[in-house]
């Protein structure tokens, strides 16, 4: 009898997502255990993502860890997962969205927030362009598991942070905030979405066939085709954010004062590369402009 093996960091919402898919094989018949495996993203907090090779160093160790044969599979947020894969492995399901928005948590008076914690590039920028008639706020680098982040922001080291509202979600946290429109804070291509990767090999395709998603593989392959074309990881602020086929992306300044930005409605996967060629040209000052600052130009 098959018994998948599946992979996961130790944060809480990396357990909560993976705990969630162990349920949905058990549902559906299937024998299936976790095993923890802690990444160097989880062990380096003192620098930002950009500095230790983006997003895709939570996803590496694992992918090893499977090629290894050591585990069966690995649980992901689908925008961790970098463009490029390793052969021998699949993306075998993606899982319903859940709500791929920022959420701005703050537990002081709106008008007494000038600190803002964030991650991201993509959200550091966004967030200059809403302040940039407030200089007297400012973005500050956050890292850190959620828990930790809420702690920095509960300590006062922040006056507010933003955070995806799937994790707090998937945690059954609620805090006080808002969540910010993805019309004017377009979130991070696949945010929102859980992807399970896996050896390559027909059982394990079966195992997880009824765990994926349609809609959401649709939309979430389109955000990834766009996101291929254009490039730079989460190096480059870029949002790209597909809903049933309507697209909308754009590409920021590092100090948000400017941005490109397309919206189209996309019919097919190859429709979305086109239209992610297209969009890459449109905006290849504000890339090239965003490696030569972080430093990966000479």
């Amino acid at each position: 009898m098959l018994n998948v093996r599946i992979g996961t960091r130790g944060s809480k919402l990396a357990l909560a997502q993976t705990n969630n898919v162990l349920r949905l094989l058990t549902d559906a018949g299937i024998s299936a255990e976790s095993q923890i495996i802690t990444t160097s993203g989880d062990a380096v907090l003192d620098r930002g993502l950009h500095q230790i090779g983006g997003q895709g160093v939570f996803v590496r160790e694992l992918d090893n860890a499977i090629l290894r044969g050591e585990i069966d599979a690995a649980v992901h947020s689908m925008k961790d997962i970098p463009a490029e894969r390793p052969e021998g492995l699949i993306t075998a399901a993606i899982l319903p969205r859940d709500p791929p928005y920022d959420f701005f948590v703050f537990n002081c008076p709106v008008e007494k927030i000038f600190s803002v914690g964030t991650s991201s590039t993509r959200r550091r920028a966004q967030l200059l362009r809403y302040y940039h008639c407030m200089p007297q706020v400012r973005v500050e680098p956050l890292r850190g598991n959620v828990d930790t982040r809420l702690a920095k922001l509960n300590d006062g080291m922040y006056d507010a942070i933003v955070l995806a509202e799937a994790g707090l979600v998937r945690l059954g946290y609620h805090v006080n905030g808002v969540r910010l429109p993805a019309e004017h804070f377009v979130p991070s291509p696949n945010q929102g979405t859980v992807a399970v990767v896996c050896r390559d090999t027909p059982e394990l395709r079966e195992a997880f066939a009824s765990l994926n998603d349609a809609q959401t593989a649709f939309d979430t392959g389109v955000e990834r085709a766009v996101m291929e074309q254009v490039g730079g990881g989460c190096f480059t602020p870029q949002g790209i954010f597909c809903r049933e086929g309507h697209l909308i992306a754009e590409v920021l300044s590092l100090d948000g004062t400017r941005s490109e930005r397309i919206a189209e409605k996309v019919q097919s996967i190859e429709e979305a590369t086109e239209i992610g060629a297209q969009f890459r040209d449109i905006a290849s000052e504000l890339i090239e402009e965003a490696k030569t600052a972080l430093g990966l130009r000479s």
